[in-house]
């Protein structure tokens, strides 16, 4: 019975996807003698969440007390943008709470469990906590592993290559574009090197509408496209621009939507470390070569999304991942999913 109603806590939670920023997705069903009474979800950020949401909209208050709410993270117990839904569980009368998962966030883990059995409250924790965990994957990797989750993702010829040389070089067929374009608004940057944003000028926006588009992040250890305030990134002023450079000097004045941050050494861990500290859970990054095999050789990625396309380009092009490191190993890999994509095909593998 407890699986019944968290599967329904689960479906309530997915209604906040894309919405809640760097908030996770939650939902809350609660129950009264096998019956449900009230149901919600975190619906946007900074605004009312789940449980509070959930128990707000009961029509029938009286059945509150004594009843059980079916959560899919642990309540938090702490002020933020809203007060601790611990202390508006305790004062509705709920004697039950069971939770699909910890909170990983340190602000929260196991405080709102504690508070809540301090209180004489019954807590169960675990209920289907495999599929929970699915709805905020980058969430919980993010304070888990302490770093964003990273997204390798490339569209390549059917031999490895992403490109003609110096050229720029599409190869995939409409949907895998309009696709790849949806595809950014699931994570919160999306990340290139120089060379990219000078052959291709890419804006790096996604097609879904959101308050909180995906921060663009360029990496010019040179400082190559600081010279150049007429690229589109720097136009475009949709979502923040974040450049990360080992080159200090006089640039001009920036657009107010552009940030430069100085690195004795831009590395893919000082990156990520800097990503962490802006609370930016998740990255997708889009190359080129050269940055794919230094996340690769970093070993600071989850995930690889690979657009093939069928047909061979061969000769100088470029590789999907290329460096002058010499390369001592193999990275296996187990498949998540094959989809094909009109005549193209998406492959996507995670590290074992």
């Amino acid at each position: 019975m407890h699986e019944a109603f968290m599967e329904l806590a689960i479906l309530e939670a997915k209604k906040g996807k894309g919405k809640t920023f760097t908030n996770p997705l939650v939902g809350a069903v609660i129950v009264s003698e096998n019956e449900v009474i009230s149901k919600s979800a975190h619906l946007k950020y900074g605004q009312e969440h789940a449980e509070k949401n959930a128990i707000n909209l009961c029509k029938t208050p009286e059945k509150l007390l004594n009843s059980t709410i079916y959560v899919t993270l642990e309540p938090c117990d702490h002020y933020g943008k809203q007060p601790p839904c611990t202390q508006v569980i305790i004062d509705s009368g709920i004697k039950c709470v069971v939770i699909g998962q910890h909170d990983p966030n340190p602000l929260v883990s196991g405080k709102g469990v504690e508070k809540l059995r301090e209180q004489g409250i019954y807590v169960i924790i675990g209920v289907l906590e495999k599929e929970v965990r699915d709805l905020n994957e980058h969430y919980n990797h993010f304070f888990e592993k302490h770093r964003p989750f990273v997204s390798l993702k490339q569209a390549m010829s059917l031999d490895g290559k992403i490109s003609l040389r110096k050229k720029r070089t599409n190869l995939t067929q409409k949907k895998v574009f309009e696709r790849v374009h949806e595809e950014r608004g699931d994570y919160q940057a999306i990340l290139v090197g120089s060379e990219t944003i000078i052959i291709d000028d890419p804006l790096l926006l996604s097609t879904k509408k959101s308050h909180f588009p995906p921060v663009r992040i360029v990496l010019d250890r040179r400082g190559r496209v600081l010279s150049n305030f007429k690229l589109r990134i720097f136009k475009n002023a949709t979502a923040p621009v974040l450049i990360f450079t080992e080159k200090v000097g006089h640039i001009g004045k920036l657009p107010k939507h552009v940030e430069v941050c100085y690195f004795s050494s831009v590395t893919v861990q000082n990156v990520l470390n800097e990503l962490h500290k802006r609370n930016i859970q998740s990255v997708y990054v889009e190359g080129g070569s050269v940055i794919h095999d230094a996340f690769l050789a970093s070993d600071y990625w989850d995930e690889i999304i690979c657009y093939v396309a069928p047909l061979l380009l061969g000769g100088n092009s470029l590789s999907s991942m290329s460096s002058n490191r010499e390369s001592n190993s193999k990275t296996p890999l187990k498949f998540v999913d094959l989809e094909k994509i009109g005549s193209d095909f998406r492959i996507v593998g995670r590290r074992v």
